[in-house]
């Protein structure tokens, strides 16, 4: 569904309100200056280019990150209630479900990852809203996170590198190295990239569910809409040739009787 303006602001302010108060000193003074710097291409940024993959729309990004972090917090409680170990800080939690995603706002000259498409054929056939953009130098959507955190001057910690590293879970080769292993030397310690991975999940199924449930709601306007003008159109036809019924044979019938059978 399609953000307003109001919406899009209010969401950026949320965004930059929870990061002034989970962080503190010279991090949050970094990292305030980085979304300072990126805040433009941040605000209006898609979190990706198919309409149904998830949150293919103007102001999406921020949305969906918000999203993550809501649901990250609410998956360490299930967690907590379950009696598992919780082995990180709310401030770690926050840092990686924030940051996740930072590549896909651009890089740090200015040019943004995703670009409007162009192609009408593509956007109707293929719900392909937006287009990696092709002047911007390639690097995956991960590293290149990493990349704009370094490149601001921003620490993290272990648990949060692999809170940000690993979570797309499974969904990336590379991360086989992490989570696919049985030597116990090798395992993760910190199941802090589980809980993230979970939370940026439920934000992609749970969006995905908002654009269907969006479609269906547009399409049933249509199908109303129609319907009220079939209507306004019947009842001018019954009323301008004072019939019954707005069958064509059946007015004809009525204005001029029955035909004759010979």
């Amino acid at each position: 569904m399609t953000l307003t303006e109001q919406q899009i602001q209010d969401n950026y302010n949320e965004l930059r309100k929870i990061i002034n108060d989970t962080f503190s000193g010279l991090r949050l003074d970094k990292l305030n200056y980085m979304y300072d710097d990126l805040e433009d291409r941040m605000v209006v940024a898609p979190a990706s280019s198919v309409e149904h993959y998830h949150n293919s729309k103007v102001g999406g990004y921020v949305e969906h990150i918000l999203h993550v972090i809501k649901f990250s917090q609410q998956i360490k409680k299930v967690w907590e209630q379950a009696g598992a170990t919780i082995d990180f800080t709310d401030e770690e939690l926050v840092f990686a479900a924030l940051h996740h995603d930072l590549g896909k706002v651009g890089d740090e000259l200015g040019n943004e990852f995703y670009t409007p498409n162009e192609s009408e054929w593509h956007i109707k056939n293929q719900g392909k809203i937006y287009n990696v953009n092709a002047d911007i130098e390639h690097m995956d959507v991960t590293d290149r996170s990493f990349f704009l955190l370094q490149h601001y001057g921003i620490k993290y910690s272990t648990r949060e590198f692999y809170g940000i590293r690993l979570a797309d879970g499974m969904y990336v080769k590379a991360n086989e190295a992490y989570l696919k292993t049985s030597m116990p030397n090798m395992m993760l310690r910190t199941h802090l990239p589980v809980i993230v991975h979970q939370g940026d999940m439920m934000a992609t199924y749970y969006e995905r569910d908002m654009w269907k449930n969006g479609n269906k709601k547009e399409a049933e306007k249509v199908e109303q809409s129609v319907n009220k003008i079939k209507k306004a159109v019947d009842n001018e036809v019954k009323e301008k040739f004072n019939t019954k019924s707005t069958d064509a044979k059946d007015i004809f019938n009525e204005l001029f009787g029955e035909p004759k059978k010979w």
